[in-house]
């Protein structure tokens, strides 16, 4: 890896980072934001709150990757999302000086989250596009994506507690600033590059959505890692929603919006800082272990987390849940690059990036819907107890395709 490499490779985590920072800014004041843009009280608000961003990153997520393939540009993109998200964040704030109801709100999140997933997006697409080992990069990607959550939920927290509209105004500022530093980083030509496994016509024939999930069927056994991805991100939807409301409600905790903030961070920061460490573990003893042992493990504490007595109890458990997802993680997003040839990676992580997204917004809904009718307990229960089931009913699947020592630097060929 070159020199200019490296300082490209910290940018754009700089700028991960910061869009990561954007997003979480808003998760702990939630509760009140929400009745602040005229919904009324309640769990239900918050859930069609992220429900509406995660949908439109589901959506657009393609759209954004198709478009920097065709212009064989992607910095200009990422300067856009990242502008136009801020954007968004400054129009919501304006909708109760303009006399408009949530549903206004609800629209300017589905926009501002087709803006900002093509900044999110774009940034980690131009780590791989470097050189230095795919791994590196990636890593470089999850540990932003780790700290952006741990940053922005105590942060975020403790500006909620000052007003509700200050996380939007902070989101606003952070996201510019991602716009502008982007546009000192080096832009790969993607055109010839982004096919640098040498089958350059595939991503010109590959834009959508359909193709890639095409190329998936090539290789059943991506549908192991797409599952567990898919109940890895709709646990963490999950908490996103669900944990702020629970470590606030009066019955249970009633923490602050710092409070809550920080118990987020609890698990956040574990998981960023133990993805490497981890990452490298499971290419010492191959992705069964991690992944199997390590979701099944996971499931367990999110149950722990949901029927603990005592506040200290439950915050302990939210660190053993960031160190739980920080073991299988990295494994399972590995297990992707082992089964793929390397001229179609691009496809099957992106394939996988949907399944995740999808994973959030089930996460919301599901979350949000069960704590409604049923309560906190079972909603924990339900969610904790569909990762642990996971992990026993495909057991025997990871066990056919993992390889049971992780492949050495054989993505040398990157």
């Amino acid at each position: 890896m070159t020199s200019e490499d490296r300082g490209d490779r910290r940018r754009l985590g700089a700028v991960v980072l910061a869009v990561l920072i954007s997003q979480v800014l808003l998760y702990p004041g939630v509760p009140v934001l929400v009745v602040e843009l005229g919904a009324p009280a309640g769990i239900d608000a918050g859930m069609w709150f992220l429900v509406a961003e995660f949908a439109a990153f589901v959506t657009f997520a393609v759209v954004w990757g198709a478009a920097s393939d065709a212009l064989g540009r992607r910095v200009p993109l990422v300067v856009a999302g990242a502008l136009g998200g801020a954007a968004s964040y400054a129009a919501l704030a304006a909708i109760p000086r303009l006399g408009l109801g949530f549903s206004a709100a609800l629209v300017v999140r589905v926009v501002g989250g087709s803006l900002t997933i093509g900044a999110f997006s774009l940034a980690i697409t131009m780590l791989m596009d470097l050189g230095g080992g795919n791994g590196r990069n990636m890593g470089a990607a999850g540990l932003a994506i780790g700290l952006g959550a741990a940053v922005g939920s105590v942060v975020g927290g403790a500006l909620a507690d000052v007003g509700p509209f200050y996380p939007v105004y902070a989101g606003a500022v952070v996201l510019a600033g991602a716009g502008l530093l982007a546009t000192t980083v080096d832009d790969r030509t993607t055109g010839g590059t982004s096919a640098s496994s040498g089958d350059g016509d595939v991503d010109d024939d590959d834009p959508g959505f359909r193709e890639v999930i095409a190329r998936a069927r090539e290789t059943p056994g991506l549908l192991v890692p797409f599952a567990f991805g898919f109940v890895d991100r709709l646990t963490a939807g999950f908490f996103a929603l669900v944990g702020v409301y629970y470590f606030q409600d009066p019955a249970t905790f009633g923490l602050s919006a710092t409070g809550a903030g920080a118990t987020l961070a609890l698990f956040f920061v574990p998981f960023a800082l133990l993805q490497s460490p981890f990452g490298s573990l499971s290419d010492r003893i191959g992705r069964f272990s991690p992944v199997v042992l390590g979701s099944i493990a996971y499931g367990i504490v999110t149950i722990g987390v949901g029927v603990a007595p005592v506040y200290p109890i439950a915050a302990g458990l939210m660190t053993l849940v960031g160190v739980c997802g920080a073991l299988m993680a990295p494994a399972t997003m590995a297990l992707v690059t082992d089964l793929v040839d390397p001229a179609v990676r691009g496809a099957a992580m992106g394939a996988f990036n949907v399944f995740g997204s999808l994973g959030f917004l089930t996460g919301f809904l599901v979350g949000g819907g069960a704590t409604g009718a049923f309560g906190y307990r079972a909603a924990f229960l339900a969610v904790g107890g569909l990762e642990f089931a996971i992990a026993l009913a495909l057991l025997p699947a990871v066990r056919a395709v993992a390889p049971r020592v992780g492949p050495a630097p054989s993505t040398g060929d990157d």
